[in-house]
């Protein structure tokens, strides 16, 4: 825990203008001596219900993909019988985004995002209770460790971090990726971290424990910073951060989530890693092309992914994010113009350490003979290849045989090592 030198771990700096933040924030140190370096901030979307990767990235040099597809393709960039706001958006001559991803091209370009395609797990279920239960914990089977791959990572790195931020689940209850040995922080909202809704009862309340926890003891220590950071987040509500004018954040759930995770980092409250949700991709039914029911979904994600990119740019080089999902969809349309459960699927890594403006693939095919099972994408990149990369290279952690046990990840260059 800490010195006595370092006591003041829990103390208020008011920082200046110029030191990466609004100058309204507060800040609190959690540093404590003689400890290992922190890598980023880690923050894992996950898209639940399984996204159709194929329409998220499209293979617009794939001709079997637009006869498998006659009415959810997407457009190629240069198909004159689509209006241009319905075509896809080229990246590399071969794939192109769904023209509803077009917030998160200015991260591309910069280099700062990277796509990962025919990327997913070796789990061949097509369930989503077990992908999502496997994918999470960072398993082949159900038979290994309970926790979650991020709970492992940050068990097994000792930064000298003991903020009650550490990790941060933004909703109703803690996802299984965070969940462990070390304790996660479930939030709906910012405002809900208090102590009470009295001022009067609260001051008291908080008289008492400071009282409780003046001792010297590791307990008492931890105490402290958990009031500390319970003070500070009485001022960080999201109605109240100062986002930076180019962060536009879409008005749903995701976009709040997005916005007060970029208070926290701002804060410097301790935050180490933290899990959001977006659900609503099970698209059996009506999924739509360049715009329907998929089309919303991704651009509520563009768009909340494009403003904490705005938002976090003076921090850019410190922040990883990862987009992932339990499976694709099927190459081919159904009947009731839906794609069905997959296989192969695709991952979004955003940062400033990352390889991004390239799509990074062994691409498979998509012809009859190329297709996977029922006629699924092939996996030919396992996802754990991706965070474990991520893991070594930007979160400064060896330890990968304990995060994902029982399987040797191969590095795929998708993320650089840390400065």
């Amino acid at each position: 825990m800490n010195s006595a030198a370092d006591c003041e771990a829990c103390r208020w700096v008011v920082p200046a203008a110029t030191a990466g933040g609004p100058a309204w924030m507060p800040r609190l140190a959690f540093h404590p001596a003689n400890r290992g370096p922190r890598g980023d901030v880690l923050l894992v979307v996950f898209l639940r219900g399984a996204a159709d990767s194929l329409n998220m990235v499209v293979p617009h040099g794939e001709d079997a993909y637009y006869r498998i597809r006659p009415s959810l393709a997407i457009p190629r960039p240069n198909d004159r019988r689509a209006g241009a706001a319905l075509r896809s958006l080229d990246l590399d001559g071969f794939f192109g985004l769904h023209p509803a991803l077009a917030p998160l091209l200015p991260a591309y370009h910069a280099g700062h995002l990277a796509v990962v395609h025919a990327c997913g797990a070796p789990d061949e279920s097509r369930s989503h209770f077990q992908a999502m239960e496997l994918m999470e914990r960072g398993l082949t089977n159900l038979h290994g460790p309970a926790s979650g791959w991020i709970s492992r990572h940050l068990a097994s790195l000792d930064t000298g971090n003991y903020s009650p931020l550490r990790a941060v689940a933004l909703g109703e209850r803690v996802q299984r990726s965070l969940r462990g040995v070390v304790p996660a922080s479930a939030l709906q909202s910012i405002t809900d971290y208090h102590l009470g809704g009295d001022p009067q009862a609260t001051a008291r309340l908080q008289a008492a424990l400071a009282t409780l926890y003046a001792g010297n003891d590791p307990l008492s220590e931890v105490g402290r910073e958990t009031l500390a950071v319970l003070e500070t987040l009485a001022g960080l509500g999201a109605d109240r951060y100062d986002s930076l004018l180019e962060a536009h954040y879409p008005d749903s759930d995701f976009g709040m989530g997005l916005r007060q995770v970029a208070a926290l980092v701002q804060a410097e409250v301790g935050l180490e890693a933290a899990a959001i949700d977006l659900g609503g991709w099970d698209t059996h039914f009506g999924q739509g092309s360049s715009e329907g029911l998929m089309a919303g979904l991704l651009a509520d994600l563009a768009q909340g992914l494009a403003a904490l990119h705005a938002d976090l740019i003076n921090r850019i080089d410190d922040l990883t994010v990862v987009v992932m999902s339990e499976f694709g969809r099927r190459a081919a349309e159904n009947a009731s113009l839906g794609t069905d459960h997959g296989h192969g699927g695709s991952l979004f890594v955003l940062g400033g350490g990352t390889e991004g403006g390239k799509v990074h693939a062994q691409w498979p095919g998509m012809e009859p003979g190329q297709l996977f099972g029922p006629g699924d994408l092939a996996v030919t990149i396992d996802y754990r290849d991706v965070l474990a990369e991520i893991c070594l290279r930007r979160l400064n952690n060896e330890a990968l045989g304990a995060i994902f046990p029982d399987y040797s990840p191969v590095l795929r260059g998708i993320v650089r090592p840390r400065a």
